[in-house]
């Protein structure tokens, strides 16, 4: 897959952020071989808590800022059934707010680095039809995907204090 990365204020420029993501991107095909796919094209824009606000807003009717926005483009069923040959096909778009990805990092005592690339691959499992609202089995699925790519990159377990919180 292509990542198509627009880089916008506030997100500091000390970070490579493209770097991050296509790490990100890179662990997450491993465990989700789907997101592998060559012909694959998704967006990702690191943008403010105010421009991911008007867009929840618009297109999702929620009035409001969120930590990360996808909007996918392609059906599951065509992502699985996609050949690697023919032109590129367009996943989808993410767009990430900076303002709560910096307050939920913090809260969760975990760097900026290390939240935004979570919400990376959380947001290319939606694009990819992985949905954690569609049920726990699902959510449980979801989550195990994101922990096995993280942990290639070096993350620890985003979720392990609910995990050991509920007995897991």
């Amino acid at each position: 897959m292509d990542l198509e990365i627009d880089i916008e204020a506030p997100w500091p420029a000390a970070t490579d952020w493209a770097d991050l993501a296509g790490r990100a991107l890179e662990a997450l095909a491993q465990v989700a071989p789907e997101l592998g796919q060559e012909r694959l094209i998704a967006s990702l824009l690191f943008t403010s808590d105010a421009e991911v606000h008007t867009l929840n807003r618009e297109w999702r009717g929620k009035d409001k800022p969120t930590n990360v926005l996808s909007f996918p483009m392609l059906e599951r069923d065509d992502l699985l059934d996609l050949s690697d040959r023919g032109p590129p096909e367009m996943l989808g778009d993410i767009a990430l707010a900076f303002e709560t990805c910096a307050r939920e990092a913090a809260e969760k005592g975990v760097s900026i680095e290390h939240h935004a690339a979570h919400l990376i691959v959380h947001g290319l499992l939606h694009l990819a039809g992985y949905d954690h609202e569609t049920g726990e089995a699902e959510a449980e699925a979801m989550e195990a995907l994101e922990t096995k790519a993280l942990a290639i990159c070096g993350i620890a377990d985003p979720y392990g204090d609910r995990n050991q919180a509920s007995g897991e």
